[in-house]
């Protein structure tokens, strides 16, 4: 099998989890490490015996496939440029910051017959407990997801919408739908210039309504999920493992054995995606739904705390 060549763009921590995948992988060969400090990418390339490199245009020509794992800022533009560069791109989430952009970065590597996809590794882990495998639509959706501030900053460029709230946002769009009909949402700023704890609530057609609640400036971690259903609830705590349901469906909390690795799954799934030994996991159009519902749900927030 011809093996795809992949780079990694971003020389951080999460940059240097994908890199590990890359190396590791059968299906890839690591050829390069991107970063705007060559120091900062050779650091990484120097393990893999991979080439660091501190021009985007070099590095993408050295490439059939990146991975993105900049700060969220700069995720549309080297997307974009990837895109043009004809290579296949894995971008960590968010895929942009408007709903516009998301759109028109996954319209356009359609038009190019080229794989994008979006690295948002809970759908992977919502799928082997059983939860997206559930047919009804929900009428409620609650969850909370909340931790201390990051000693780095990290992901500090965005608000926690973007940081932490995108994960369920995502979700609450593969359950409800991608149209909502409505939204409120409040936050305030706690250690950085954007919001650091926010919530949002979103109604839909069908007459769901999802409450997200996301903070990175609380005391001590929190990770759970209400959802209601006709048939029943299912209450998720992720952090003790603890499951209530009382809905006809298998859920379940243990998945170690099925999803050891969610991060290396979604990398292999795109790997296997780029070679055309399968279809992209989580496709870009998929993912438009969530920017939309982050890019109005920061508007409303920053409406209310900066009137």
């Amino acid at each position: 099998m011809t093996k795809l060549k992949v780079g990694v763009a971003g020389a951080g921590v999460f940059g240097n989890y994908h890199a590990q995948k890359a190396a590791a992988s059968a299906k890839t060969d690591l050829v390069g490490v991107y970063d705007i400090s060559l120091a900062r990418a050779n650091r990484i390339a120097d393990q893999f015996g991979a080439r660091g490199f501190d021009c985007y245009a070099d590095f993408l020509a050295a490439c059939d496939a990146i991975v993105i794992a900049v700060p969220a800022i700069w995720h549309e533009t080297l997307a974009r440029e990837a895109i043009e560069a004809h290579c296949h791109v894995l971008c960590e989430k968010p895929l942009a910051l408007t709903g516009k952009a998301a759109r028109f970065l996954a319209d356009e590597a359609a038009a190019r017959g080229r794989i994008l996809q979006v690295g948002h590794q809970e759908r992977f882990v919502a799928k082997a407990m059983g939860v997206l495998a559930i047919e009804e639509t929900p009428l409620l959706i609650e969850s909370v997801r909340a931790g201390p501030p990051a000693p780095d900053n990290r992901a500090g460029d965005v608000s926690v919408i973007w940081d932490l709230m995108i994960h369920d946002l995502d979700l609450a769009a593969m359950m409800l739908g991608n149209e909502f009909t409505g939204v409120t949402a409040s936050g305030k700023r706690v250690h950085s210039k954007h919001l650091d704890e926010a919530k949002a609530q979103f109604t839909y057609a069908s007459g769901g309504v999802a409450r997200l609640t996301a903070s990175r400036a609380a005391s001590e971690r929190q990770r759970t999920m209400h959802v209601v259903y006709p048939s029943g609830e299912i209450a998720i705590d992720f952090l003790t493992r603890k499951v209530d349901n009382t809905t006809p469906y298998e859920i379940k909390v243990d998945i170690a054995a099925e999803l050891p690795d969610p991060l290396g799954a979604a990398d292999e799934g795109f790997y296997a995606a780029c070679l055309g030994l399968a279809r992209s996991p989580v496709p870009a159009h998929g993912t438009v739904g969530a920017v939309a519902m982050a890019e109005a749900a920061e508007a409303n927030a920053l409406a209310k705390l900066d009137a």
